[in-house]
């Protein structure tokens, strides 16, 4: 039963990674989610419902359209997969049975989509908007409070060190280190995580950007003058503190101990 259940998760995945996709690319386009089917983005010939099936069609069309023969980016089958693997390894944290649908769990699958839908829009396009943050951080700080999720003075403080830290070097160099939709979502970032585990998240992102941007300028892809998407280390950060957040301060704790 539980391999049936990962496996209708997984499927799910799949498609909230397709949405995923096409939210992101008609959100930049300024088409409305629920204008008419899908489009290929080149020809805009309307996609057949055979040409729309997350994964498959990428492999059944090779990758490319079958209209305009024009190369499909491997983003969306990617994106779609990566989706879908975490959707699976959320509902395994959250397990309490098959098709067991918690409050908590939930919260988890919106969040985690959030995450992504702001972690592919700033790696695409540069640019964190306000929609995924500043309204989602309000609604989840006031469900939050009578769920037991968090208490407001975790939260609170979250929001003062994750906004904090952004608004801070966004003032002091004048909007030239840090943007404000870093700001934007420290401020969310604050309110899933609350106290002390924005720290966690916080030195993660720091170490993961350091890190991946040591590599890309060693592979010549990037120079230390180049502009980072540094949105998409922020959400993968998030992602892991939500989770691990607590284990990793135990962990440096004892280390200290």
């Amino acid at each position: 039963m539980s391999i049936f259940y990962y496996t209708v998760v997984f499927f799910a995945g799949l498609a909230f990674g397709s949405f995923l996709n096409a939210w992101v690319f008609r959100k930049r386009e300024n088409i409305r989610i629920v204008s008419g089917r899908s489009l290929c983005i080149f020809c805009h010939h309307q996609l057949a419902w055979y040409e729309n099936i997350p994964v498959f069609s990428f492999i059944f069309l090779k990758g490319k359209c079958r209209t305009c023969r024009k190369q499909i980016s491997w983003q969306y089958p990617l994106v779609e997969l990566a989706l879908a693997v975490v959707f699976v390894l959320t509902a395994w944290w959250h397990w309490t049975g098959p098709f067991v649908l918690t409050v908590e769990l939930l919260r988890d699958w919106i969040l985690v989509f959030n995450l992504a839908f702001i972690f592919l829009y700033d790696l695409r396009y540069g640019e964190i908007l306000d929609g995924p943050t500043i309204p989602t951080a309000i609604l989840l700080f006031f469900f939050s409070l009578p769920l037991g999720w968090h208490t407001w003075q975790s939260m609170l403080i979250g929001i003062a060190v994750g906004a904090g830290i952004f608004l801070f070097q966004y003032l002091i160099s004048s909007g030239k280190w840090i943007g404000g939709g870093d700001i934007r979502l420290g401020l969310l970032m604050g309110v899933i995580l609350g106290w002390p585990n924005i720290l966690v998240a916080l030195l993660l992102a720091y170490v993961f950007g350091g890190f991946i941007s040591m590599i890309l300028v060693w592979g010549k892809k990037t120079n230390l003058q180049s502009e980072t998407p540094f949105g998409t280390y922020l959400t993968a950060a998030t992602f892991v503190a939500m989770f691990f957040g607590e284990t990793i301060i135990n962990w440096y704790l004892g280390m200290l101990g």
